[in-house]
């Protein structure tokens, strides 16, 4: 059989443009975005007059801070006040043919969203642009574990795979142990999980007596819904002997916005020509430097039903030049992917403790299975933060020793703040699927 040889971009000519040529093609979109929205929005047009703003007043890209912010919350409101979508809408609701809404982990009134037929062929293409780029290819076999509801997940990316030529292996509702066999079983070179579920199927599969690294075939896993730490994603190569690549979007977006290209320069890519990405400090709301720490501010282009413009995501971010890899693509990068979210800071006794950083740390520890971080309030005045650790059944490594090493670490990393441990029983803590919420503040109980 002749090689095939494949084009290195999926979309080489919109992912290779200029700055200059980028940016003004993202300020001919805004334009028009802001127009539609004005028009056909309701819920925009209000947004813009409580402003003082007129779409005429947005000539391109250097009017884009003159724009409010959408957040969370006045979309939530718009849609308590005319259930079920609000009046956000630009097209009538029987022009949908997709209804989709937030996971919900966060306890919150989930957000519904529809989808026209060209909103759809939208956000498969966006996955396409990550796909391509992490180097899956028509020849591949690639295998979704998530369960396909309402919640948009993979969705966009079963029919990028469709797109691009590949072979689709959904497992539905199957259980752990169901889809290890199935993926060893059909021989998949690609799997999509979230990086907690990628390693509960390495745990089950390891249970099963199964070698994923011997026994599959699986050369590239992708990994969304949660940040990639690096600790974990070392796990997972180890685990599965495969390339780990992120990505990351939102169901506001429908779709993703960033991904791992095959160089893999430690951080995403944003896809420039579809969205415009601001860094901003959550605080004072003016943006950061290239380079610092913030909140992603996210204007998308490809989705009409629904017009997303300068919406705070509440994820933390750190953006660095495109040239920061070799690629060639000219979109620039997030360092690290999502480092998070803003409002998943938590004080404890003047320390600032982020998920991530405790996961960090864990994850570097080989005989921890599972954990689970939980906040109480003693007395109603001193703050307490415990680790719950789940050991795995074979564990070497003697439990007091253990808890002495992961304490001083953890503490180390938090400016001397004290961790208190627990040693969880062997299937104790919970599993997931989905988005991990492995921190429980329960201070206000």
């Amino acid at each position: 059989m002749v090689e095939q040889h494949w084009p290195a971009y999926w979309n080489p000519k919109q992912e290779t443009l200029p700055k200059e040529e980028l940016h003004a093609l993202q300020g001919i979109k805004l334009q028009g975005h802001v127009q539609r929205a004005w028009q056909q929005s309701p819920f925009h047009r209000r947004l813009y007059e409580s402003a003082g703003l007129t779409p005429d007043k947005i000539k391109g890209l250097d009017d884009l801070r003159r724009l409010p912010f959408m957040t969370r919350e006045n979309w939530m409101a718009c849609q308590a006040e005319q259930p079920m979508f609000g009046d956000m809408l630009t097209r009538d609701v029987d022009d949908a043919i997709r209804y989709h809404l937030t996971s919900g982990t966060s306890g919150r009134q989930p957000l519904r969203v529809l989808d026209s037929r060209k909103d759809w062929a939208w956000i498969a293409e966006m996955w396409c642009y990550g796909f391509w780029g992490f180097g899956i290819r028509p020849s591949d076999r690639v295998f979704f574990a998530f369960s396909y509801g309402s919640f948009i997940g993979f969705w966009g990316a079963h029919y990028c795979c469709e797109k691009i030529g590949c072979m689709v292996l959904p497992s539905g509702n199957m259980t752990t142990e169901g889809r290890v066999k199935q993926l060893v079983e059909m021989a998949a070179t690609v799997v999509c999980a979230t990086p907690t579920y990628a390693l509960r199927m390495g745990q089950v599969a390891a249970e099963l007596g199964i070698d994923l690294a011997k026994d599959g075939k699986v050369r590239r896993l992708i990994v969304s819904g949660e940040p990639a730490v690096p600790a974990t994603r070392k796990l997972l190569e180890e685990m599965w002997g495969a390339k780990v690549g992120d990505t990351a979007g939102m169901t506001e977006i429908g779709t993703i916005m960033i991904f791992e290209c095959e160089q893999q320069p430690g951080g995403t890519h944003i896809i420039e020509d579809h969205f415009i990405e601001e860094v901003i400090d959550p605080e004072t709301l003016e943006p950061v430097p290239m380079g610092g720490r913030g909140e992603r501010i996210v204007t998308s282009f490809g989705r009409g039903f629904i017009p997303l413009i300068r919406y705070r995501t509440r994820d933390l971010v750190q953006r660095i030049p495109h040239d920061s890899c070799s690629c060639g693509r000219t979109g620039d990068i997030y360092q690290g992917g999502i480092l998070g979210r803003v409002d998943d800071m938590k004080c404890i006794r003047g320390t600032n403790v982020y998920p991530r950083a405790v996961e960090t740390i864990i994850r570097e520890y080989a005989d921890i299975e599972e954990f689970q971080i939980l906040l109480t309030r003693e007395a109603g005045i001193r703050d307490e933060i415990t680790v719950q650790v789940e050991l795995k059944p074979d564990s070497a490594e003697s439990w007091q020793k253990l808890e002495k090493n992961l304490g001083k670490d953890l503490a180390e990393a938090h400016e001397g703040l004290r961790f208190n441990l627990s040693k969880a029983a062997e299937g104790e803590l919970p599993r997931f699927e989905l988005k991990a919420k492995r921190m429980q503040d329960r201070r206000g109980d």
